[in-house]
């Protein structure tokens, strides 16, 4: 990036050209019908954009055309790395740099980072939160992914494992979750046993179509080489070479979360995902994700995720739901905490790391 100064501007305002380098598309910066361009432009109401050439040329009060210009930098480098910017890259990027301090990751850092590539798209992390979650599963052997439905906390897991699977750094992949609602139901469901559990299932089967050709799916399935199964059959296992990922984890009981925990075995990563505003368990069962991060506290090679609001990557009132939940949580508990949602946020907070 190169910049320069021009006085010819009004007084109080500054002009900052940004040059796009050679091997750098203008379109692709400017994003489909000036979409991208005209974010940023949303997101600095002081400042003037305009391109001039290869240039993006910036007017405006001094600190706004600074950050812009950073901005503008962050892009260039998205672009350069091969990634598509969209209008949500540019207002999440803004967020990050409005932030940022010395050791905050970069836009460019995280929008730039590339998972899996499949079936034409690439996966990537679109939230810090999200960013800092992969850069657990790859440092950790065990990591715990926690927070609301949206964060990506499954997602992201999948696409690790099958990233892990296509380098051989494991030999297969297994999948579970509890059934929790098909231990008291299961009697009233038709079909057998697999048919009557495969509902609880269904949403790791979608995500492993998004991130794999579906007509080689069954042979996977078939072969061993991916197994998705109810956490019931876990049990007396020993899981080597494998990608392991427990989805729901807040339907599981200690007890359960201790026995999928011990099938680690030599060569396995695990990722357990859950969300403890969300248990389903019976009245009176404690949900093993809830009190596990005090079990583990201190223990080597564990590392615990938490993911919020501003890493929900669905339609933006799915964030804001989010909070008005947690809003409401907060104004109806009652004066001892009995209120399930004040007495999960008052666990994390307390035990954050």
């Amino acid at each position: 990036m190169a910049s320069q100064e021009n006085g010819d501007v009004p007084a109080g305002d500054v002009e900052q050209h940004v040059v796009v380098p050679p091997g750098v598309s203008i379109s692709a910066l400017l994003g489909p019908v000036d979409s991208v361009l005209r974010a940023v432009e949303n997101g600095f109401e002081t400042v003037d954009v305009r391109v001039r050439d290869e240039e993006i040329v910036l007017r405006g009060p001094e600190a706004d055309v600074s950050v812009a210009a950073r901005l503008v930098a962050e892009l260039i480098d998205v672009v350069a790395a091969g990634a598509t910017l969209t209008a949500d890259v540019v207002t999440r990027s803004i967020e990050m740099l409005a932030t940022a301090t010395a050791a905050s990751t970069r836009p460019s850092e995280v929008f730039a980072m590339d998972i899996l590539s499949s079936r034409g798209r690439t996966i990537r992390p679109k939230t810090v939160g999200q960013k800092r979650y992969v850069d657990a599963i790859d440092a950790s052997t065990v990591t715990f992914g926690i927070g609301p439905a949206g964060t990506g906390k499954t997602y992201l897991a999948m696409a690790k494992a099958v990233q892990a699977l296509q380098a051989r750094q494991v030999s297969r992949i297994v999948l579970t979750r509890p059934a929790v609602e098909a231990g008291e139901r299961l009697g009233y469901l038709p079909g057998s046993l697999s048919e009557k559990i495969d509902p609880y299932l269904r949403p790791l089967y979608d995500a492993l179509h998004d991130m794999i050709d579906p007509a080689t799916v069954p042979k996977l399935l078939e072969a061993g080489t991916i197994e998705v199964a109810p956490l019931a059959y876990m049990r007396g296992r020993t899981l080597n070479d494998a990608f392991i990922i427990l989805d729901e984890a807040q339907n599981t009981s200690t007890e359960q979360m201790k026995m999928f925990l011990t099938r680690l075995g030599f060569g396995s990563t695990m990722v357990i995902t859950g969300d403890i505003t969300q248990v389903d368990l019976p009245g009176g069962t404690q949900s093993g994700l809830r009190v596990i991060e005090d079990i583990l506290t201190g223990v080597d090679d564990v590392e615990f995720c938490r993911l919020s609001s501003s890493d929900v990557v669905r339609h933006r009132l799915v964030s804001e739901i989010i909070d008005a939940y947690s809003r409401w949580d907060v104004q109806t508990s009652s004066p001892d905490g009995g209120h399930r949602g004040s007495r999960d946020r008052q666990h994390e907070k307390g035990h954050r790391r």
